[in-house]
């Protein structure tokens, strides 16, 4: 795959970082905000958004890791990735909410999708909603 000048950003002075992670991260974001705000009558539906929030925060974590020259594992777990993260200085800022709730987080991503009988709660999502309002 051919790269383009609009795939990196520039960061202290002469770094070139790879932004294509950032911007599918972004599109994850706005999808599991476009499930909250028009759900379907459908319990599952949740597990949806669930999903696409836990890749938007792996992307991220793996796109800040990866802009300061870590090599990222082929990982889905956020703790292993949010201790990368303040292992290697990476300039990101995590909430107490993504640390307090990386494995949850990390349960999202297989159980949404694989496990038939598994269903988020709303409430877990409870206060956050304003933030994908």
């Amino acid at each position: 795959m051919k790269l383009n000048r609009q795939d990196y950003c520039y960061l202290r002075g002469e770094k070139m970082c790879d932004v294509r992670l950032f911007r599918s991260a972004k599109l994850d974001y706005e999808t599991a905000a476009m499930i909250w705000k028009h759900p379907y009558h459908d319990e599952m539906i949740l597990n949806n958004a669930a999903y696409h929030l836990q890749q938007a925060v792996e992307k991220i974590l793996k796109g800040a890791l990866e802009c300061v020259g870590v090599t990222v594992p082929n990982t889905h777990r956020i703790s292993k990735l949010v201790k990368m993260v303040y292992d290697n200085g990476a300039n990101l800022t995590l909430t107490d909410w993504i640390d307090e709730h990386s494995e949850m987080l990390s349960e999202w991503e297989a159980q949404t999708r694989y496990d038939m009988d598994f269903l988020v709660e709303k409430r877990k999502f409870t206060g956050k909603e304003k933030r994908m309002q």
